[in-house]
């Protein structure tokens, strides 16, 4: 999460979001290299193994983020007690997915953005217009296109990269592409989004990304320790606990002079 890989991600951006907005039908090219003429489908969606393997995928994002999740919920159970795992790290894989595969992809663009799928536009058999990636008025009218949300889930697999030891970093950073390089393309395959999507998908992820481990981890000025957010999850949860310890001394209490 260095500033190379920043410019890196910002030079794609500004190649794919130029070339792509000049030349819109790239994406139909792209997307017809997966399409059947004959049969007037995407012959891989109706493939199990192939199937298979996308669900596969968001399991294996899910499951590196799982102890995060299991972490933070422990912690607002017994908040005197330390956290199952770094609470920095806790805190950035829950951030970070939420942001990228959540909020960002299907509260924010999928919802506002009526990018149709491959799948639905007349090219394909379909019966909705193309439209280029930068165009939000597409007749989609729910759970769109643009941008792709397995895509940002499967490239948000350069959060716990950015984790590993600095020895295996670079090879976990390989990692991470290639899934989300391979995930991406299985999406489009089965006729569920553009290239632009997908490619979209992923420099968003990996921009949130490097954003939140900035600001946790590198700069000076908003940089956390373990004690700090560990501290804050406390104050955050220690309401909630001391309520319910009060419930459990009062709670049969009250309930046995109710019933008398």
């Amino acid at each position: 999460m260095n500033r190379t890989g920043l410019v890196i991600a910002l030079g794609l951006a500004l190649v794919i979001g130029l070339v792509f907005g000049i030349y819109p039908e790239l994406d139909l090219k792209l997307a017809a290299l997966f399409y059947d003429g004959a049969q007037k489908t995407f012959p891989l969606k109706a493939d199990g193994l192939a199937a298979f393997a996308r669900d596969a995928a968001m399991w294996i994002a899910w499951a590196l983020v799982l102890p995060a999740i299991v972490a933070v919920v422990v912690k607002f159970i017994r908040p005197d007690r330390p956290m199952l795992m770094s609470p920095r790290a806790a805190v950035f894989l829950l951030v970070t997915m939420l942001l990228s595969a959540g909020v960002l992809t299907n509260f924010t663009f999928k919802s506002y953005w009526g990018r149709p799928r491959p799948v639905a536009v007349t090219e394909f058999n379909g019966e909705h217009p193309f439209v280029a990636w930068w165009d939000p008025r597409g007749a989609c009218p729910r759970n769109c296109s643009f941008f792709s949300g397995e895509g940002a889930t499967a490239f948000w697999t350069y959060a716990p990269a950015a984790l590993a030891p600095p020895a295996w970093r670079p090879l976990a950073y390989v990692g991470a592409t290639v899934f989300g390089v391979v995930t991406s393309g299985l999406r489009m395959a089965f006729g569920g989004h553009f290239f632009t999507d997908v490619a979209i998908a992923g420099l968003v992820s990996f921009l949130v990304i490097w954003l939140t481990y900035a600001l946790i981890y590198r700069w000076a000025a908003t940089r956390l320790t373990d004690e700090q957010v560990d501290a804050a999850l406390t104050r955050l949860a220690m309401p909630g606990y001391r309520l319910m310890q009060r419930w459990r001394r009062t709670g049969p209490a009250e309930s046995s002079r109710h019933e008398a």
